[in-house]
């Protein structure tokens, strides 16, 4: 029995010195490779928090759409918008000031919290304040490549840290491509040969598959033909799904919405305070290229549409909206107060001989509203053409990162 015992205890021993030894290796381990062992790993209680920075430049409806992506991949979505020192930095300089991209990525009803002046790149001081203030889960990015100035991937670190998660990019609209469409209108509204040739180098490098023809097929003047491809499923991707209640009051606010800016985001957030649903009519390409000029609007009609649909103020669109609002409109969808804004490029609707709200203001609903920012469709576009030497470059500097990038690396796309 006593040689039992100690033979036993020996193995106890043993067992002890052999987990003491595996143990130290361990923590050896740990401390030499921190983030291949698990050092990132994701806690296991609580909402699962993803993270998913961008420039946010000119917002679309392809950044919305990556939102949304981002936001189905956990509970909770908290979005970096690159600060415009780092734009500048990385890209050259940014069409919209930070200040605008905050409010249109705030407004983004999949988007539950933001943070301002996130860096271009994560770095890992950037990525531990992410998993340990914000309580970060994964880092999200599209599946095409971000690429440093030196070529290197932005997101390398979040990737080795085993916290990084894919969406799809969403095809047929880019940031360059609305900027050579907006290039492509002001050459063919300019009348001066000097000044066309100034922007045509450019409007060729950005407006990427874009016809000279207009949407319709006619040659000339239009809306340019665009890649995207409007199906019913994104529509209700985008959409809440949901009515007004029986006695909701509903307000219904109108416009072309094109280049969907913040000045925009600022009117909805006014109009929807006023009632308890908000209507929002999209106007057709047509009625915004007779009240606005051939060559607009920049975007079309579904693609306006899902901007607007994005917006978390907004609970329901007219796709193709009348221009002018009927006694038969209002009583179909029960509107009790339309509104409109100080600052818009129609404002000088009441001098036409028909008037939009007409009917509307013969019964005593129309509610003008004081627009909190100065911004229109045409402030975008002009800050565009002032500075399209620069956006040149920016984007001839994009180029040569990425064919860096994809001659050094090899790069696989996501599912």
């Amino acid at each position: 029995m006593a040689n039992g015992d100690s033979d036993s205890n020996s193995k106890i021993l043993a067992r002890w010195v052999m987990g003491g030894v595996v143990g130290a290796a361990a923590i050896g381990l740990y401390v030499l490779y921190p983030q291949e062992l698990g050092f990132f790993k994701r806690k296991k209680k609580g909402p699962i928090r993803v993270y998913m920075d961008g420039c946010f430049d000119m917002m679309h409806y392809g950044h919305c759409n990556a939102l949304r992506q981002a936001r189905a991949l956990g509970d909770q979505l908290v979005v970096g918008v690159v600060s415009d020192d780092e734009i500048t930095a990385n890209k050259g300089p940014p069409v919209t000031p930070l200040n605008e991209r905050m409010i249109m990525v705030s407004a983004v009803k999949w988007v539950d919290e933001v943070i301002p002046d996130a860096p271009y790149a994560i770095t890992e001081d950037f990525m531990k304040k992410l998993f340990d203030e914000y309580n970060i889960d994964y880092i999200i990015h599209g599946d095409d490549p971000c690429i440093l100035p030196d070529g290197s991937d932005a997101y390398a670190l979040a990737k080795k840290a085993g916290r990084y998660k894919q969406i799809k990019r969403t095809e047929g609209v880019s940031s360059t491509d609305i900027v050579g469409r907006m290039l492509l209108c002001m050459r063919e509204r300019s009348t001066s040969d000097s000044s066309s040739n100034s922007h045509s180098s450019l409007q060729r490098q950005f407006s990427h598959g874009h016809s000279q023809k207009s949407e319709d097929g006619a040659s000339g003047s239009g809306t340019r033909v665009s890649h995207f491809l409007p199906t019913s499923r994104r529509i209700v991707q985008f959409s809440n799904g949901k009515g007004p209640g029986p006695d909701a009051r509903i307000v219904y606010i109108d416009g072309a919405f094109d280049l969907f800016h913040a000045g925009h985001v600022e009117i909805l957030r006014l109009a929807r305070a006023l009632g308890d649903f908000l209507l929002v009519g999209i106007h057709t390409d047509q009625t915004v290229s007779a009240n606005r000029g051939a060559h607009r609007p920049i975007m079309n009609l579904h693609e306006r549409s899902l901007s607007v649909l994005a917006c978390r103020y907004v609970d329901e669109v007219i796709i193709g909206a009348p221009w002018e609002v009927s006694k038969d409109m209002i009583t179909t969808f029960n509107i009790s107060i339309v509104v409109h804004g100080t600052v818009a490029e129609d404002n000088d609707y009441q001098k036409e001989k028909r008037i939009p709200y007409d009917v509307p203001v013969s019964m005593g609903i129309v509610k003008l509203l004081d627009s909190p920012l100065d911004i229109t469709t045409s402030t975008i576009i002009k800050r565009i053409v002032s500075n399209h030497e620069a956006y040149q470059k920016r984007n001839e500097r994009k180029a040569e990162s990425e064919r860096r990038y994809y001659e050094d690396k090899s790069y696989v796309s996501g599912d």
